[in-house]
């Protein structure tokens, strides 16, 4: 595959860093916008620049002329009961989640139309719990449903140039998650709450994402794509 320049925003940790390292290691150029640097690999052919989605302008200057691929990584995992949520804490939630996209999307979109290849790609992050009722998920899930719709909409009013997908994830072994897999009962008790049994580690998602990126993936677009696990359409019936 051709080299193409992609910029994922929280590329440092998680999913992000698995994302960053997938693309770095198939030749390509990758722009990384996150707060840290230190588990970044130090390679020719990554860049990273400081930026905090919640304070911070976009800062343009630090990119190509164009951009094959836009990934959105930053996001919250706030499992608090109903009743124990404020206002602050959806607004908190609905920032970080779509805001911040929707402000990296409106830096970005004009270098993603600029790119010389047939289209280029958004790719965005839901839960499974928008599609499958989940208690004390209230907050995150209303902000991952309004990521959704912003994909789905924009892959519509960005059609034919950009192409638009969302993955709906069930629970991943990241730093995010760290307290709900934060001892070995706990990762037991959530690998067997999915029917493949195990939870969803970062090269899971970093492999859908790329090949959302890629050409591999060009006549798809509008797409929430559940990588769960089989956690949102399947139930097992124990005998």
């Amino acid at each position: 595959m051709a080299s193409s320049k992609f910029l994922i925003i929280g590329g440092s940790s998680g999913i992000g860093l698995a994302i960053t390292n997938h693309l770095s290691e198939q030749g390509h150029e990758v722009y990384v916008g996150s707060r840290t640097t230190d588990t970044i690999p130090q390679k020719d052919n990554i860049f990273h620049f400081y930026f905090d989605v919640l304070a911070d302008e976009f800062p343009g200057t630090q990119l190509p002329e164009t951009l094959e691929g836009l990934v959105y990584c930053p996001g919250t995992i706030n499992l608090r009961p109903f009743r124990a949520l404020k206002e602050e804490d959806f607004l908190a939630d609905f920032r970080i989640n779509l805001l911040g996209a929707v402000k990296t999307i409106r830096a970005t979109q004009n270098l993603l139309r600029k790119t010389e290849e047939d289209t280029s790609s958004i790719v965005l992050f839901s839960t499974v719990a928008v599609q499958t009722g989940m208690a004390f998920h209230a907050s995150i899930a209303s902000a991952k449903g309004a990521v959704e719709g912003l994909s789905r909409s924009l892959a519509a009013e960005f059609a034919p140039k950009i192409r638009v997908n969302c993955l709906a994830l069930s629970l991943t072994n990241t730093p995010l998650a760290e307290r709900l897999l934060g001892s070995e009962e706990k990762k037991k008790a959530s690998a067997e709450r999915h029917p493949l049994q195990r939870f969803g580690e970062p090269s899971d998602i970093a492999e859908t994402a790329c090949f959302l990126l890629s050409k591999r993936s060009s006549w798809i677009t509008g797409q929430v794509i559940h990588v769960d696990g089989g956690m949102s359409a399947i139930k097992l019936f124990r005998h």
